[in-house]
């Protein structure tokens, strides 16, 4: 039995930690990612059906219905299970996918009414996943150093750039071949799939077993958190908790974090709304027609990736970190003015200047989910942490969804 007073031992592993964390973040997000940056495929398939908006829409429901009903339960839900399901929920979709939507059995490459709902059917699949593992790992590293839920933050942006990149070899590598965007989906999505395996394998049997994640389960374990106990016995260690006193581990309720930390909550909700009203959905469709052709869109989407991977990395640098909670609002509705920005320069402007504004939308998106996520938890105890962490990311999707549905005013006008 590891005690949590053992301080020196959380130092064993960090940086493996750091690496697993970024790889599941990575898994986290992959396979979706994938399927938003092949978006040209699904438009290709699907012209009549706006795939860029609908399988985002599609998607957030689920995403944000299946975490309104953990957050709510979340101090009696087996974490191990729940993230472990979650991995596990991806890779059977991806693996589906690959079929449904790239392989000759079921279409022979041709998209139809039939073929786009079992589609958006896999979306849903992955919103639920995605419920699942995102707000169970950012409530688990919310009691935790706040460099490990920085490394699974970034490898959820990681996940956008890595996927982008490849869509772009991919489309370089069989532009002028017949079927040149089914072979690419294919590529990608069987990359996906293993590499979904691969995070339920780490999450499984690697993950559990680092010291440093071990002190922190035991110290959680300590001050009351039910949640950890499957992970500790994974790991090695015995529950640190016998039948003691429920009075000692009082903690707040849901409805006391939310009103401490509303501002904090009202950060992620705006910070998505403002995103996902313009990526991917306005970057794909309405930003006209420029000299990159064909590859406009996948260079916007890249750009926006890559920046909003190199802004979850800024506040490493400590001076950098904006932890002020009125200067946090600030920054996030000042972001706003970014939406009369977009809409004259797709009127007016060229590309380099429409590529520019795409990297700040990424730089700043990461800049602020990180310093948001990684301040919020502070001076909690661990189920208080864990809690606080699934709110807020219930208010990420909240604002995820609450975007993708006004991104469809860009079509006003537009006699879709």
């Amino acid at each position: 039995m590891v005690s949590p007073d053992r301080a020196p031992a959380k130092l064993e592993g960090k940086y493996a930690a750091m690496v697993v964390c970024w790889l599941l973040g990575n898994g986290c997000l992959f396979s979706w990612n994938s399927m938003l940056t092949i978006e040209d495929y699904y438009v290709y398939l699907f012209p009549r059906y706006h795939p860029s908006r609908v399988l985002t829409l599609v998607y957030q429901p689920f995403a944000l219905g299946t975490l309104a009903i953990l957050a709510y339960r979340e101090a009696k839900i087996n974490t191990r299970r729940r993230n472990i399901f979650g991995y596990t929920l991806f890779f059977l979709s991806t693996l589906l996918v690959l079929v449904v939507s790239t392989l000759d059995l079921a279409t022979s490459g041709k998209g139809g009414l039939g073929t786009f709902i079992g589609i958006c059917a896999i979306s849903g699949a992955f919103g639920v996943a995605d419920a699942h593992v995102q707000g169970g790992m950012v409530g688990d590293l919310s009691f935790m150093g706040p460099e490990l839920i920085q490394s699974f933050l970034a490898g959820l942006a990681a996940s956008g750039a890595l996927t982008s990149a490849l869509r772009l070899i991919t489309k370089a590598a069989f532009e002028n071949s017949r079927d040149g965007l089914r072979k690419g989906a294919i590529i990608f999505f069987t990359i996906s799939t293993f590499f979904e395996l691969l995070c339920i394998l780490l999450y499984a049997y690697f993950f559990p077993k680092l010291p440093i994640v071990k002190y922190y389960r035991a110290k959680a374990a300590s001050e009351g958190s039910k949640t950890v106990s499957a992970d500790l016995a994974a790991g090695g260690i015995q529950t640190l908790l016998k039948e003691q006193d429920e009075e000692q581990f009082q903690r707040l309720s849901n409805k006391q974090l939310l009103l401490q930390n509303i501002d904090y909550a009202l950060d992620m909700f705006l910070i998505y709304v403002l995103t996902l009203s313009i990526f991917p959905g306005f970057l794909s469709e309405d930003t006209g027609s420029h000299s990159l052709g064909t590859w406009y869109a996948l260079v916007l989407i890249a750009m926006y990736n890559v920046c909003d991977l190199i802004g979850r990395y800024i506040p490493l640098i400590k001076f950098l970190k904006l932890e002020s909670r009125k200067g946090l609002m600030v920054a996030t509705l000042s972001r706003f003015l970014l939406i009369p920005a977009f809409y004259f320069t797709a009127r007016y402007g060229d590309q380099g200047w429409m590529i520019m504004l795409t990297s700040f939308l990424g730089l700043t998106n990461g800049y602020l989910t990180v310093c948001v996520l990684t301040s919020a938890p502070r001076g909690y105890k661990g189920p208080e942490q864990n809690a606080l962490g699934n709110l807020l990311v219930l208010f990420l999707l909240g604002g995820i969804f609450a975007g993708v549905t006004l991104d469809w005013l860009w079509l006003i006008g537009k006699g879709w």
